[in-house]
């Protein structure tokens, strides 16, 4: 139990580190886009190879009626935010959508198979650090506060971790929740990716963001390999 809880807060810390990285990279335009294409790269990665696996798509109208929810869910977020508040918060919103169930999933793995994917925990840690920076840079620019940014993203990393210790909590009782999740995380990402990471990469770092995307899912399709 402690465990889930300490990986759940692992991966999603990993969002504080982009938060740190952002004071010296804040006028680093193009390496930013170059980050946030290769964390691209990986989380569109770990939705192929590890939240919606082929094994998943069999499992009934249920899987994709989730998939549906989690892109209807960030979609309608992103539309509120895009009302009166950023991209950075829309970033939020994203790494708040994905982290959540993928959080559950990190607890669910661990209870069920006894240890974490690295690949999947790869992918989150890898695409939550330019999710932080690229977040924190265009809430500052859009006004906010240090001490709220940090909240945001303290608040983001404990709920995850939390949520994490609850899926290996009752992992037994809630085994196709577990599918479910995936699904709901996967439409949420692809989403997310679509709406906000995959553009402002490209719209940071010109068209090479095109090849580290490729790059970073190439990275996370070696580690899921050799799970």
């Amino acid at each position: 139990m402690i465990a889930a809880l300490l990986w759940g807060l692992l991966a999603a810390g990993s969002l504080l580190v982009g938060q740190l990285l952002a004071s010296p990279l804040a006028r680093a335009k193009r390496t930013v886009g170059l980050m946030m294409a290769f964390g691209a790269g990986t989380l569109i990665s770990a939705v192929g190879y590890e939240l919606i696996p082929e094994v998943n798509l069999e499992l009934g109208w249920e899987v994709g009626a989730a998939f549906l929810l989690g892109a209807l869910v960030y979609y309608a977020g992103a539309r509120l935010v895009d009302r009166g508040g950023s991209s950075g918060v829309a970033l939020f919103l994203g790494a708040l959508l994905d982290g959540i169930p993928e959080s559950f999933i990190l607890g669910l793995g661990l209870a069920l198979g006894g240890s974490i994917s690295v690949a999947f925990l790869a992918a989150v840690l890898l695409s939550n650090i330019p999710e932080g920076l690229a977040g924190t840079v265009d809430m500052r620019a859009a006004g906010v506060g240090e001490r709220r940014v940090t909240l945001m993203w303290t608040s983001l990393t404990v709920v995850c971790g939390v949520v994490s210790m609850a899926g290996f909590l009752i992992a037994d009782e809630l085994n196709r929740a577990g599918e479910l999740a995936s699904a709901f995380a996967g439409g949420a990402v692809l989403t997310m990716l679509a709406d906000s990471m995959v553009p402002e990469s490209y719209e940071r770092a010109g068209r090479v963001a095109g090849l580290l995307t490729v790059l970073g899912f190439l990275v996370a399709g070696v580690l899921s390999s050799l799970q």
